[in-house]
């Protein structure tokens, strides 16, 4: 952008309409923030020293860049954040889903389409908005795609503050969010960061099943479920697989008992409407699925990055932490012979948990 246009710009006016765009284009909010993240560059920097971050050598990998924006997108100034409420509205109720030991739990923020490619047409539509009336400028949309400290942004942006789970709440929309952002190059003036409203509540640091969050905004990845059975490829450390419940992808809660979801909006998104009955499906029919099975119906859904060794390891560990069932030990019988090391391992783990609660 040259310097007379950049000179004729309001900046200030810009902004304003960005933020209005943004909810035109399907966000919920939109806010503005400054790159500078030296708190937080060396909280991240502690945690990776710690090995918290487990086998996600992608973490440590990227350096620094995660916290200097200007490192990942040259000429950036600005970080437009924006979120997107996700919490299906037909989906079955939560808790429900996890008293039944016979039923599969999936994370809400998977139970439909892929987020990253929605938030990511989103974001392309606000920058083409944004073009259209300040002309052509620098700028990177990001979706959890590259190595953003997008909470730590987003709060800077006023969307939220970072709660001991380490989660963004909004005080009038809770969690049930994704962010995204437009790395930038316009000078656009900043919002106040949001303030941190979680006071002595401890809930989410109780409830944890597998006690992963190890105190007030320090989460040990490598005893999160979400971890456990997204990010990790290997086998599920023996001693926290009876802690996984029925948690066959990703864990919520942590959320669940935040009292600031109580001001949580359904998502209005038809995208994220619950698909393959994912959100009350029984294990044994999960279990079933062949890999032919497994790639349509994750087709466009963010539970088809897993890969189908680890979804049926996952559904193991639940199967295993069933009540005695002889369906249940048919089922894991059944897919024994025709599956890699790993899994095998995990059926075999299982058969076991079944004849011991069933003696």
């Amino acid at each position: 952008m040259s310097a007379s246009a950049v000179s004729s710009i309001d900046y200030s006016a810009l902004a304003a309409a960005i933020k209005r765009w943004g909810v035109e284009c399907g966000f919920q909010q939109v806010g503005i923030s400054g790159v500078e993240l030296g708190e937080d560059e060396t909280h991240l920097l502690n945690w990776l020293a710690a090995g918290r971050h487990g086998s996600m050598d992608y973490m440590a990998r990227h350096g620094t860049a995660r916290s200097r924006p200007g490192q990942l997108k040259p000429g950036t100034v600005r970080v437009i954040s924006a979120r997107m409420d996700y919490d299906p509205p037909a989906a079955r109720d939560a808790w429900e889903v996890l008293d039944d030991p016979a039923l599969g739990y999936v994370s809400r923020y998977a139970l439909g389409r892929d987020y990253h490619k929605v938030l990511r047409g989103r974001l392309q539509k606000l920058a083409d908005r944004i073009a259209a009336q300040a002309g052509p400028f620098g700028y990177r949309a990001f979706v959890d795609s590259a190595p953003v400290l997008e909470k730590a942004l987003a709060r800077n942006a006023g969307l939220g503050w970072i709660g001991k789970h380490t989660n963004l709440i909004n005080s009038s929309a809770g969690s049930w969010f994704f962010l995204g952002e437009l790395y930038t190059d316009l000078p656009l003036p900043v919002d106040a960061p949001a303030s941190e409203h979680c006071g002595t509540c401890v809930r989410c640091i109780e409830i944890c099943p597998t006690r992963a969050i190890v105190g007030p905004n320090q989460l040990d990845a490598r005893r999160c479920i979400s971890y456990l059975t997204i990010e990790l490829r290997g086998e599920i450390p023996l001693e926290l697989r009876p802690l996984i419940g029925n948690r066959i992808y990703g864990c919520d809660d942590c959320q669940l008992v935040c009292p600031w979801n109580k001001f949580a909006v359904k998502s209005r998104e038809a995208d994220f409407t619950v698909r393959n009955g994912l959100d009350a499906a029984s294990l044994v029919e999960l279990f079933g699925w062949s890999l032919i099975e497994f790639e349509q119906r994750t087709e466009g859904s963010a539970i088809r990055r897993i890969g189908y060794d680890c979804w049926l390891r996952n559904i193991a560990v639940a199967l295993g932490n069933a009540p005695p069932d002889e369906s249940v030990r048919a089922a894991l019988r059944g897919r024994r012979e025709a599956v890699s090391a790993m899994v095998r391992g995990h059926i075999d783990w299982a058969l076991e948990q079944q004849s011991r609660t069933a003696a």
